[in-house]
Protein backbone atom coordinates (compact mmCIF):
# COMPACT_ATOMS: atom_id res chain seq x y z
CA UNK A 1 0.00 0.00 0.00
CA UNK A 2 1.46 3.39 -1.18
CA UNK A 3 1.86 6.32 0.58
CA UNK A 4 -1.13 7.91 -0.85
CA UNK A 5 -3.33 5.86 0.65
CA UNK A 6 -1.63 6.60 3.69
CA UNK A 7 -2.32 9.77 3.41
CA UNK A 8 -5.93 9.01 2.62
CA UNK A 9 -6.26 7.30 5.74
CA UNK A 10 -4.70 9.79 7.86
CA UNK A 11 -7.13 12.27 5.61
CA UNK A 12 -9.71 10.36 6.94
CA UNK A 13 -8.57 9.50 10.61
CA UNK A 14 -8.01 13.23 10.71
CA UNK A 15 -11.58 14.33 9.47
CA UNK A 16 -13.17 11.67 11.73
CA UNK A 17 -11.33 13.52 14.99
CA UNK A 18 -12.98 16.79 13.69
CA UNK A 19 -16.16 15.11 13.40
CA UNK A 20 -15.85 13.60 16.97
CA UNK A 21 -14.31 17.26 18.44
CA UNK A 22 -17.41 19.00 16.74
CA UNK A 23 -20.19 16.22 17.98
CA UNK A 24 -18.71 16.15 21.98
CA UNK A 25 -18.80 20.04 21.31
CA UNK A 26 -22.38 20.66 20.27
CA UNK A 27 -23.61 17.43 22.55
CA UNK A 28 -21.27 16.15 24.75
CA UNK A 29 -21.59 16.23 28.69
CA UNK A 30 -21.66 19.35 29.90
CA UNK A 31 -20.76 20.95 33.62
CA UNK A 32 -23.83 21.35 35.78
CA UNK A 33 -22.73 23.38 38.06
CA UNK A 34 -24.32 27.13 38.72
CA UNK A 35 -23.11 29.93 40.04
CA UNK A 36 -25.39 31.25 42.88
CA UNK A 37 -26.02 34.20 45.24
CA UNK A 38 -27.35 34.37 48.48
CA UNK A 39 -29.80 37.13 49.44
CA UNK A 40 -29.78 38.80 53.10
CA UNK A 41 -32.79 35.85 53.72
CA UNK A 42 -30.09 33.28 53.42
CA UNK A 43 -31.82 31.58 50.43
CA UNK A 44 -30.29 31.20 46.67
CA UNK A 45 -30.86 33.39 44.10
CA UNK A 46 -30.76 32.59 40.35
CA UNK A 47 -33.00 34.50 38.39
CA UNK A 48 -31.31 37.57 38.69
CA UNK A 49 -32.04 38.86 34.66
CA UNK A 50 -28.82 41.09 34.37
CA UNK A 51 -25.60 39.72 35.19
CA UNK A 52 -23.03 41.28 37.05
CA UNK A 53 -19.23 42.35 36.37
CA UNK A 54 -18.90 41.52 39.85
CA UNK A 55 -18.43 38.04 40.87
CA UNK A 56 -21.51 36.53 42.23
CA UNK A 57 -19.67 35.15 45.28
CA UNK A 58 -20.98 34.48 48.51
CA UNK A 59 -20.68 37.44 49.70
CA UNK A 60 -19.75 38.16 53.97
CA UNK A 61 -21.35 39.89 56.46
CA UNK A 62 -18.86 42.10 58.99
CA UNK A 63 -19.52 39.08 61.40
CA UNK A 64 -17.90 36.86 58.56
CA UNK A 65 -21.77 35.34 58.03
CA UNK A 66 -23.52 35.33 54.25
CA UNK A 67 -25.09 38.51 53.21
CA UNK A 68 -26.27 40.51 50.72
CA UNK A 69 -23.78 42.23 48.36
CA UNK A 70 -24.91 45.26 46.56
CA UNK A 71 -24.32 44.81 42.42
CA UNK A 72 -22.27 46.83 40.11
CA UNK A 73 -23.45 47.41 36.94
CA UNK A 74 -22.46 45.45 34.12
CA UNK A 75 -22.19 47.98 31.63
CA UNK A 76 -19.45 50.19 33.56
CA UNK A 77 -17.11 46.70 34.23
CA UNK A 78 -15.78 46.97 30.25
CA UNK A 79 -13.56 49.64 29.30
CA UNK A 80 -15.49 51.44 26.18
CA UNK A 81 -13.77 51.66 22.69
CA UNK A 82 -11.47 54.43 21.82
CA UNK A 83 -14.01 55.35 18.97
CA UNK A 84 -17.04 55.33 21.65
CA UNK A 85 -17.47 59.40 22.38
CA UNK A 86 -20.41 58.88 24.24
CA UNK A 87 -18.07 58.04 27.23
CA UNK A 88 -14.41 59.50 27.79
CA UNK A 89 -11.54 57.21 27.17
CA UNK A 90 -9.80 55.33 30.74
CA UNK A 91 -6.66 56.82 31.77
CA UNK A 92 -3.94 54.41 31.61
CA UNK A 93 -0.12 53.75 33.28
CA UNK A 94 2.44 52.56 30.66
CA UNK A 95 4.63 50.11 32.04
CA UNK A 96 7.46 48.99 30.10
CA UNK A 97 9.94 45.56 30.89
CA UNK A 98 11.89 43.87 28.74
CA UNK A 99 9.13 41.52 27.42
CA UNK A 100 6.19 43.41 28.19
CA UNK A 101 4.78 46.86 26.89
CA UNK A 102 1.36 46.84 29.20
CA UNK A 103 -0.99 49.64 29.89
CA UNK A 104 -3.13 49.46 33.04
CA UNK A 105 -6.51 51.46 33.51
CA UNK A 106 -6.36 54.01 36.34
CA UNK A 107 -10.21 52.80 36.86
CA UNK A 108 -9.87 49.32 38.37
CA UNK A 109 -5.80 48.84 38.06
CA UNK A 110 -7.23 46.51 35.53
CA UNK A 111 -4.90 45.37 32.44
CA UNK A 112 -6.02 47.19 29.30
CA UNK A 113 -3.32 46.35 26.64
CA UNK A 114 -0.09 44.11 26.49
CA UNK A 115 2.08 44.30 23.55
CA UNK A 116 4.67 41.20 23.77
CA UNK A 117 8.02 42.96 22.58
CA UNK A 118 9.55 39.71 21.04
CA UNK A 119 6.82 38.75 18.86
CA UNK A 120 6.34 41.14 15.83
CA UNK A 121 2.73 41.70 15.08
CA UNK A 122 2.85 40.56 11.42
CA UNK A 123 5.49 39.39 8.89
CA UNK A 124 4.66 42.29 7.19
CA UNK A 125 4.81 44.73 10.42
CA UNK A 126 7.72 43.98 12.56
CA UNK A 127 8.13 47.30 13.65
CA UNK A 128 4.94 46.98 15.82
CA UNK A 129 4.88 44.37 18.55
CA UNK A 130 2.06 41.92 18.83
CA UNK A 131 -1.36 43.05 20.67
CA UNK A 132 -2.57 39.55 23.00
CA UNK A 133 -4.93 41.86 25.45
CA UNK A 134 -6.97 45.32 24.00
CA UNK A 135 -10.15 47.04 25.55
CA UNK A 136 -12.03 47.38 22.43
CA UNK A 137 -14.73 45.02 20.53
CA UNK A 138 -14.94 43.18 19.12
CA UNK A 139 -11.39 41.73 19.81
CA UNK A 140 -11.75 43.05 23.86
CA UNK A 141 -9.45 40.56 25.76
CA UNK A 142 -9.25 41.96 29.06
CA UNK A 143 -7.88 41.07 33.20
CA UNK A 144 -9.64 42.35 35.94
CA UNK A 145 -9.13 42.50 39.83
CA UNK A 146 -10.83 43.77 42.73
CA UNK A 147 -11.75 43.03 46.18
CA UNK A 148 -15.02 42.53 47.40
CA UNK A 149 -15.97 43.73 50.90
CA UNK A 150 -18.90 42.58 53.50
CA UNK A 151 -21.70 44.31 54.94
CA UNK A 152 -21.07 47.85 56.49
CA UNK A 153 -17.48 47.65 54.93
CA UNK A 154 -16.38 49.01 51.44
CA UNK A 155 -13.33 47.87 49.01
CA UNK A 156 -12.28 49.04 45.55
CA UNK A 157 -13.28 47.04 42.40
CA UNK A 158 -12.41 46.45 38.89
CA UNK A 159 -14.46 49.55 38.37
CA UNK A 160 -12.84 51.38 41.01
CA UNK A 161 -10.69 54.90 40.42
CA UNK A 162 -7.17 54.53 41.72
CA UNK A 163 -4.45 57.13 42.14
CA UNK A 164 -1.11 56.50 40.76
CA UNK A 165 2.19 57.98 41.39
CA UNK A 166 3.54 58.54 37.50
CA UNK A 167 1.66 57.54 34.11
CA UNK A 168 4.81 56.08 32.73
CA UNK A 169 7.26 53.11 33.90
CA UNK A 170 9.97 51.50 32.69
CA UNK A 171 12.26 48.60 33.85
CA UNK A 172 15.78 50.68 33.90
CA UNK A 173 18.93 49.27 32.46
CA UNK A 174 20.70 46.85 34.93
CA UNK A 175 17.61 46.45 37.29
CA UNK A 176 16.16 43.04 38.12
CA UNK A 177 12.56 44.23 38.98
CA UNK A 178 9.77 47.26 38.63
CA UNK A 179 6.99 48.24 41.11
CA UNK A 180 3.93 49.91 39.89
CA UNK A 181 1.59 51.00 42.99
CA UNK A 182 -1.29 52.38 42.30
CA UNK A 183 -3.27 53.83 45.44
CA UNK A 184 -7.09 54.14 46.91
CA UNK A 185 -8.35 55.07 50.36
CA UNK A 186 -12.10 54.79 51.61
CA UNK A 187 -14.07 57.26 53.53
CA UNK A 188 -13.44 55.28 56.64
CA UNK A 189 -10.00 54.61 56.87
CA UNK A 190 -9.12 51.69 54.64
CA UNK A 191 -6.56 51.94 52.25
CA UNK A 192 -5.73 49.97 49.50
CA UNK A 193 -2.40 49.78 47.41
CA UNK A 194 -2.86 47.50 43.72
CA UNK A 195 0.90 46.26 43.25
CA UNK A 196 1.80 45.28 40.17
CA UNK A 197 5.55 43.29 39.90
CA UNK A 198 7.78 42.77 37.01
CA UNK A 199 10.65 40.22 36.90
CA UNK A 200 13.12 40.94 34.16
CA UNK A 201 13.24 37.76 32.01
CA UNK A 202 9.72 36.34 32.96
CA UNK A 203 6.59 37.12 32.00
CA UNK A 204 5.09 36.65 35.27
CA UNK A 205 3.34 39.53 36.78
CA UNK A 206 3.00 39.44 41.25
CA UNK A 207 -0.85 41.23 41.57
CA UNK A 208 -1.30 42.21 44.98
CA UNK A 209 -4.34 43.82 46.93
CA UNK A 210 -2.38 45.60 49.75
CA UNK A 211 -5.22 46.27 52.57
CA UNK A 212 -4.23 48.43 55.82
CA UNK A 213 -7.84 48.65 58.14
CA UNK A 214 -7.88 51.74 59.58
CA UNK A 215 -11.28 52.40 59.97
CA UNK A 216 -11.86 51.40 63.77
CA UNK A 217 -13.77 48.16 63.02
CA UNK A 218 -12.54 44.64 61.25
CA UNK A 219 -12.94 44.44 57.65
CA UNK A 220 -14.22 41.24 56.05
CA UNK A 221 -13.55 40.46 52.52
CA UNK A 222 -12.19 38.73 49.58
CA UNK A 223 -10.47 39.01 46.06
CA UNK A 224 -11.06 37.95 42.76
CA UNK A 225 -9.69 38.31 39.53
CA UNK A 226 -11.34 37.57 35.89
CA UNK A 227 -10.68 37.13 32.46
CA UNK A 228 -12.75 39.03 29.83
CA UNK A 229 -12.79 38.26 26.19
CA UNK A 230 -15.49 38.43 23.25
CA UNK A 231 -15.10 35.55 20.64
CA UNK A 232 -12.81 36.07 17.78
CA UNK A 233 -13.99 36.91 14.60
CA UNK A 234 -12.05 35.40 11.90
CA UNK A 235 -14.03 34.08 8.56
CA UNK A 236 -10.21 32.91 6.50
CA UNK A 237 -10.00 30.36 4.35
CA UNK A 238 -7.34 29.39 6.64
CA UNK A 239 -9.13 29.75 9.73
CA UNK A 240 -11.97 27.33 8.81
CA UNK A 241 -9.60 24.60 7.38
CA UNK A 242 -7.29 24.75 10.57
CA UNK A 243 -8.66 24.36 13.51
CA UNK A 244 -7.16 26.33 16.63
CA UNK A 245 -8.99 26.28 20.26
CA UNK A 246 -9.99 30.03 21.74
CA UNK A 247 -11.74 30.16 24.72
CA UNK A 248 -11.30 29.07 28.66
CA UNK A 249 -9.15 26.65 30.20
CA UNK A 250 -8.47 25.60 34.06
CA UNK A 251 -6.16 23.20 35.99
CA UNK A 252 -7.06 21.70 39.05
CA UNK A 253 -4.80 19.07 40.48
CA UNK A 254 -8.15 16.76 40.95
CA UNK A 255 -9.55 17.13 37.23
CA UNK A 256 -6.10 18.19 35.47
CA UNK A 257 -6.12 20.44 32.42
CA UNK A 258 -10.04 21.13 31.24
CA UNK A 259 -11.24 23.54 28.01
CA UNK A 260 -14.25 25.77 29.46
CA UNK A 261 -15.41 27.09 25.96
CA UNK A 262 -17.54 29.68 25.23
CA UNK A 263 -20.67 27.19 24.95
CA UNK A 264 -19.89 25.76 28.08
CA UNK A 265 -20.22 29.05 29.75
CA UNK A 266 -23.83 30.11 27.68
CA UNK A 267 -25.03 26.61 28.57
CA UNK A 268 -24.31 26.59 32.52
CA UNK A 269 -21.94 28.94 34.72
CA UNK A 270 -19.26 27.53 36.52
CA UNK A 271 -18.21 27.30 40.16
CA UNK A 272 -15.70 24.76 41.79
CA UNK A 273 -13.65 24.80 44.57
CA UNK A 274 -10.11 24.59 43.52
CA UNK A 275 -6.51 24.75 46.09
CA UNK A 276 -3.76 26.18 43.35
CA UNK A 277 -4.43 25.84 40.02
CA UNK A 278 -5.52 28.27 36.91
CA UNK A 279 -7.53 30.13 35.04
CA UNK A 280 -6.54 30.93 31.28
CA UNK A 281 -7.87 32.43 28.09
CA UNK A 282 -5.96 30.31 25.01
CA UNK A 283 -6.13 31.74 21.74
CA UNK A 284 -3.71 30.21 18.89
CA UNK A 285 -0.09 30.84 19.97
CA UNK A 286 -0.72 32.79 23.20
CA UNK A 287 -2.70 32.87 26.60
CA UNK A 288 -3.73 35.21 29.32
CA UNK A 289 -3.78 33.45 32.93
CA UNK A 290 -4.89 34.60 36.47
CA UNK A 291 -2.58 32.30 38.61
CA UNK A 292 -3.56 32.22 42.19
CA UNK A 293 -1.32 30.69 45.55
CA UNK A 294 -0.23 27.19 45.45
CA UNK A 295 -1.94 26.60 49.24
CA UNK A 296 -4.81 28.48 48.91
CA UNK A 297 -8.43 27.03 48.18
CA UNK A 298 -10.34 29.28 45.68
CA UNK A 299 -13.62 29.33 43.57
CA UNK A 300 -13.17 29.03 39.95
CA UNK A 301 -16.45 30.87 38.13
CA UNK A 302 -17.90 31.43 34.57
CA UNK A 303 -20.02 34.36 33.62
CA UNK A 304 -21.72 35.67 30.16
CA UNK A 305 -22.44 39.40 30.09
CA UNK A 306 -24.45 41.67 27.27
CA UNK A 307 -22.35 42.34 24.09
CA UNK A 308 -21.04 38.35 24.08
CA UNK A 309 -18.74 38.86 26.71
CA UNK A 310 -17.35 35.87 28.61
CA UNK A 311 -15.68 35.82 32.08
CA UNK A 312 -13.69 33.12 33.76
CA UNK A 313 -12.61 34.05 37.31
CA UNK A 314 -11.77 33.05 41.11
CA UNK A 315 -12.26 34.62 44.32
CA UNK A 316 -10.77 33.85 47.66
CA UNK A 317 -12.11 32.42 50.42
CA UNK A 318 -13.00 35.51 52.92
CA UNK A 319 -10.24 36.79 55.34
CA UNK A 320 -11.04 39.06 58.15
CA UNK A 321 -8.53 42.10 59.22
CA UNK A 322 -8.49 43.65 62.39
CA UNK A 323 -8.52 46.88 63.29
CA UNK A 324 -5.13 48.67 62.67
CA UNK A 325 -3.85 45.02 61.22
CA UNK A 326 -2.55 44.92 57.35
CA UNK A 327 -3.47 42.03 54.79
CA UNK A 328 -1.95 40.88 51.10
CA UNK A 329 -3.93 39.19 48.57
CA UNK A 330 -1.09 38.05 46.13
CA UNK A 331 -1.82 36.07 43.17
CA UNK A 332 0.36 35.62 39.32
CA UNK A 333 -0.63 36.94 36.03
CA UNK A 334 0.99 36.05 32.84
CA UNK A 335 0.04 36.82 29.00
CA UNK A 336 2.75 35.18 27.05
CA UNK A 337 3.19 33.62 24.09
CA UNK A 338 2.56 28.99 24.59
CA UNK A 339 6.31 28.78 25.37
CA UNK A 340 6.01 24.99 27.20
CA UNK A 341 9.49 25.34 29.21
CA UNK A 342 8.89 28.77 30.29
CA UNK A 343 4.64 27.99 31.63
CA UNK A 344 5.89 24.40 33.27
CA UNK A 345 8.32 26.71 35.77
CA UNK A 346 5.64 29.39 36.21
CA UNK A 347 2.66 26.64 37.43
CA UNK A 348 2.20 23.52 37.67
CA UNK A 349 0.22 22.13 33.94
CA UNK A 350 0.41 25.24 32.24
CA UNK A 351 2.42 23.71 29.66
CA UNK A 352 -0.69 21.98 28.91
CA UNK A 353 -2.44 24.72 27.77
CA UNK A 354 -0.23 24.18 24.56
CA UNK A 355 -2.79 21.50 23.60
CA UNK A 356 -1.62 18.68 21.37
CA UNK A 357 -4.83 16.74 22.19
CA UNK A 358 -5.44 13.00 22.90
CA UNK A 359 -2.05 12.37 21.57
CA UNK A 360 -0.30 14.30 24.13
CA UNK A 361 1.95 11.22 25.19
CA UNK A 362 3.06 10.84 21.56
CA UNK A 363 3.51 14.64 20.52
CA UNK A 364 5.08 15.67 23.41
CA UNK A 365 8.48 14.06 22.77
CA UNK A 366 7.89 14.89 19.07
CA UNK A 367 8.46 18.17 20.12
CA UNK A 368 11.46 17.66 22.16
CA UNK A 369 13.02 15.90 19.23
CA UNK A 370 12.07 18.80 16.83
CA UNK A 371 13.03 21.14 19.24
CA UNK A 372 16.73 19.67 19.86
CA UNK A 373 17.24 19.31 15.95
CA UNK A 374 16.75 22.94 15.98
CA UNK A 375 19.10 23.59 18.72
CA UNK A 376 21.65 22.27 16.77
CA UNK A 377 20.88 23.23 12.72
CA UNK A 378 19.43 26.93 14.46
CA UNK A 379 16.23 26.25 11.11
CA UNK A 380 13.24 25.40 11.92
CA UNK A 381 12.28 24.52 8.34
CA UNK A 382 15.86 22.39 8.19
CA UNK A 383 14.61 20.55 11.56
CA UNK A 384 11.00 19.75 10.03
CA UNK A 385 13.33 18.03 7.41
CA UNK A 386 15.51 16.15 9.70
CA UNK A 387 12.57 14.80 11.69
CA UNK A 388 11.02 13.75 9.00
CA UNK A 389 13.70 11.75 7.96
CA UNK A 390 14.41 10.32 11.34
CA UNK A 391 10.59 9.22 11.45
CA UNK A 392 10.76 7.58 8.08
CA UNK A 393 14.12 5.93 9.23
CA UNK A 394 12.22 4.66 12.35
CA UNK A 395 9.12 3.24 10.70
CA UNK A 396 11.13 1.71 7.24
CA UNK A 397 10.68 -1.45 8.04
CA UNK A 398 6.86 -0.89 8.79
CA UNK A 399 6.78 1.23 5.26
CA UNK A 400 8.71 -1.65 3.60
CA UNK A 401 5.97 -4.29 4.07
CA UNK A 402 3.75 -1.62 2.50
CA UNK A 403 5.90 -1.24 -0.13
CA UNK A 404 6.55 -4.94 -1.02
CA UNK A 405 2.84 -5.58 -0.87
CA UNK A 406 2.39 -2.69 -3.40
CA UNK A 407 5.29 -3.82 -5.57
CA UNK A 408 4.10 -7.78 -5.62
CA UNK A 409 0.43 -5.83 -6.99
CA UNK A 410 2.13 -4.30 -9.51
CA UNK A 411 3.70 -6.70 -10.74
CA UNK A 412 0.38 -8.71 -11.00
CA UNK A 413 -1.48 -6.05 -12.96
CA UNK A 414 -1.44 -7.44 -16.01
CA UNK A 415 -2.28 -11.23 -15.16
CA UNK A 416 -5.06 -9.47 -13.44
CA UNK A 417 -6.04 -7.61 -16.22
CA UNK A 418 -6.23 -10.94 -18.12
CA UNK A 419 -8.77 -12.30 -15.76
CA UNK A 420 -10.60 -8.95 -15.99
CA UNK A 421 -11.09 -9.61 -19.51
CA UNK A 422 -11.65 -13.57 -19.39
CA UNK A 423 -14.61 -13.25 -16.74
CA UNK A 424 -15.92 -9.54 -18.25
CA UNK A 425 -18.51 -8.65 -15.84
CA UNK A 426 -18.95 -11.77 -13.40
CA UNK A 427 -17.75 -9.84 -10.43
CA UNK A 428 -18.01 -13.45 -8.11
CA UNK A 429 -15.77 -15.52 -10.53
CA UNK A 430 -13.17 -12.09 -10.81
CA UNK A 431 -13.14 -12.03 -7.13
CA UNK A 432 -12.61 -15.95 -6.67
CA UNK A 433 -9.86 -15.80 -9.93
CA UNK A 434 -8.11 -13.18 -7.97
CA UNK A 435 -7.99 -14.42 -4.28
CA UNK A 436 -6.92 -17.82 -6.18
CA UNK A 437 -4.05 -15.87 -7.36
CA UNK A 438 -3.04 -13.68 -4.77
CA UNK A 439 -2.82 -17.28 -2.70
CA UNK A 440 -0.49 -18.78 -5.42
CA UNK A 441 2.20 -16.37 -5.38
CA UNK A 442 1.94 -15.71 -1.72
CA UNK A 443 0.28 -12.09 -1.97
CA UNK A 444 -1.39 -10.33 1.12
CA UNK A 445 -3.24 -7.58 -0.72
CA UNK A 446 -3.82 -5.87 2.65
CA UNK A 447 -0.24 -6.73 4.14
CA UNK A 448 0.41 -2.77 3.99
CA UNK A 449 -2.71 -1.71 5.97
CA UNK A 450 -1.52 -2.55 9.48
CA UNK A 451 1.79 -0.73 9.42
CA UNK A 452 0.42 2.52 7.74
CA UNK A 453 -2.32 2.12 11.00
CA UNK A 454 0.27 2.32 13.28
CA UNK A 455 1.91 5.45 11.49
CA UNK A 456 -1.10 7.28 11.46
CA UNK A 457 -1.22 8.76 15.39
CA UNK A 458 2.30 9.59 14.49
CA UNK A 459 1.80 11.64 12.11
CA UNK A 460 -1.79 13.15 13.56
CA UNK A 461 0.49 13.81 16.41
CA UNK A 462 3.06 15.77 14.16
CA UNK A 463 0.50 17.64 12.59
CA UNK A 464 -0.41 19.15 15.81
CA UNK A 465 3.34 19.79 16.94
CA UNK A 466 3.48 21.91 13.66
CA UNK A 467 0.39 23.61 14.35
CA UNK A 468 0.40 24.29 17.93
CA UNK A 469 3.93 25.31 18.24
CA UNK A 470 4.10 28.75 18.60
CA UNK A 471 8.13 28.73 18.22
CA UNK A 472 7.18 28.39 14.32
CA UNK A 473 5.55 31.76 14.29
CA UNK A 474 7.23 33.93 12.03
CA UNK A 475 10.15 31.24 11.88
CA UNK A 476 11.76 31.80 7.64
CA UNK A 477 12.92 28.78 6.02
CA UNK A 478 14.81 29.78 2.82
CA UNK A 479 13.87 32.18 -0.16
CA UNK A 480 9.92 33.14 0.07
CA UNK A 481 9.28 31.34 2.58
CA UNK A 482 9.52 33.40 5.72
CA UNK A 483 7.13 32.51 8.32
CA UNK A 484 6.06 28.51 8.48
CA UNK A 485 3.21 29.36 10.24
CA UNK A 486 1.22 30.49 7.44
CA UNK A 487 0.67 29.09 3.83
CA UNK A 488 3.19 29.41 1.55
CA UNK A 489 2.94 33.21 -0.30
CA UNK A 490 3.15 31.68 -3.57
CA UNK A 491 1.91 27.94 -3.58
CA UNK A 492 5.22 26.70 -4.47
CA UNK A 493 5.19 24.02 -1.71
CA UNK A 494 1.61 22.46 -2.41
CA UNK A 495 2.23 22.64 -6.00
CA UNK A 496 5.79 20.28 -5.15
CA UNK A 497 3.12 17.84 -3.07
CA UNK A 498 0.76 17.61 -5.77
CA UNK A 499 3.32 16.31 -8.26
CA UNK A 500 4.74 14.20 -5.89
CA UNK A 501 1.36 12.59 -5.41
CA UNK A 502 1.12 12.40 -8.87
CA UNK A 503 4.35 10.61 -9.26
CA UNK A 504 3.62 8.60 -6.48
CA UNK A 505 0.84 7.17 -8.64
CA UNK A 506 2.79 6.83 -11.55
CA UNK A 507 4.64 3.78 -8.87
CA UNK A 508 1.57 2.15 -8.27
CA UNK A 509 -0.53 -0.38 -10.20
CA UNK A 510 -3.22 1.17 -12.00
CA UNK A 511 -6.90 0.44 -10.17
CA UNK A 512 -8.76 -2.08 -11.89
CA UNK A 513 -11.55 0.09 -12.19
CA UNK A 514 -11.76 3.17 -14.27
CA UNK A 515 -13.87 5.47 -12.01
CA UNK A 516 -11.61 4.42 -9.17
CA UNK A 517 -8.43 5.16 -11.81
CA UNK A 518 -10.13 8.90 -12.57
CA UNK A 519 -10.76 9.27 -9.18
CA UNK A 520 -7.26 8.20 -8.18
CA UNK A 521 -5.94 10.28 -10.93
CA UNK A 522 -7.73 13.85 -9.52
CA UNK A 523 -6.87 13.33 -6.02
CA UNK A 524 -3.39 14.97 -6.64
CA UNK A 525 -5.30 18.06 -7.74
CA UNK A 526 -7.47 17.84 -4.39
CA UNK A 527 -4.99 17.87 -2.07
CA UNK A 528 -3.08 20.53 -3.85
CA UNK A 529 -6.04 22.98 -2.99
CA UNK A 530 -6.67 21.37 -0.09
CA UNK A 531 -3.08 22.06 1.44
CA UNK A 532 -2.82 25.17 -0.29
CA UNK A 533 -3.95 27.21 2.76
CA UNK A 534 -2.11 24.99 5.20
CA UNK A 535 0.87 26.25 7.04
CA UNK A 536 3.88 25.92 5.07
CA UNK A 537 5.60 24.14 8.12
CA UNK A 538 2.78 21.24 7.38
CA UNK A 539 2.96 21.20 3.55
CA UNK A 540 6.90 21.13 4.08
CA UNK A 541 6.30 17.93 6.25
CA UNK A 542 4.13 16.26 3.51
CA UNK A 543 6.52 16.97 0.65
CA UNK A 544 9.78 15.68 2.75
CA UNK A 545 7.66 12.45 3.45
CA UNK A 546 6.50 11.95 -0.08
CA UNK A 547 9.97 12.67 -1.50
CA UNK A 548 11.52 9.90 0.86
CA UNK A 549 8.22 7.41 0.39
CA UNK A 550 8.74 7.74 -3.77
CA UNK A 551 12.75 7.05 -3.32
CA UNK A 552 11.95 3.98 -0.84
CA UNK A 553 9.16 2.57 -2.54
CA UNK A 554 11.29 3.11 -6.37
CA UNK A 555 14.07 1.36 -4.59
CA UNK A 556 11.42 -1.73 -3.16
CA UNK A 557 9.66 -2.15 -6.22
CA UNK A 558 12.82 -1.80 -8.76
CA UNK A 559 14.50 -4.84 -6.29
CA UNK A 560 11.65 -7.04 -6.42
CA UNK A 561 10.76 -6.65 -10.25
CA UNK A 562 14.61 -7.61 -10.66
CA UNK A 563 14.67 -10.99 -8.55
CA UNK A 564 10.99 -11.83 -10.45
CA UNK A 565 12.74 -11.11 -13.67
CA UNK A 566 16.01 -13.04 -12.73
CA UNK A 567 13.53 -16.01 -11.53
Amino acid sequence: MDNLRLILFFALAFILMMLWQAWDKDYGAKPQTTVTTETSTGQADTTSSVPSAVPASPAIGNNGTPSSVPEISSTAAVPMSTTDTSRPAVPTITVKTDLYTMEIGTVGGNVLKVFLNDYPASLGDKENSFQLMKPEVPELFVAQSGLIAGEGSTAPSHETPYQAGSNSYELADGADQLSVDLHWTSPEGVTVTKRYTYQRGSYLVTVQHILQNGSGKPWVGREYRQLMRTPPENNSAASKLLYTYTGGAIYSEENKYEKISFEDMEESKLSRDVKGGWIAMLQHYFLGAWIPPEDQTDTFYTNVLPGKRYVLGAYTPAVTVEQGANHTFSSGFVASPKLQDELKAISKGLDLSVDYGWLTVIAQPIFWLLKQIQGVVVNWGLSIILLTLLIKALFYKLSEASYKSMANMRRMTPRIQALKDRFGEDKTRLNAAMMELYKKEKINPLGGCLPILVQIPVFISLYWVLLESVELRQAPFIFWIQDLSIKDPYFVLPLIMGVSMFIQQKLNPAPPDPMQAKIMMALPVVFTVFFAFFPAGLVLYWVTNNVLSIAQQWYITRQIENAAAKA
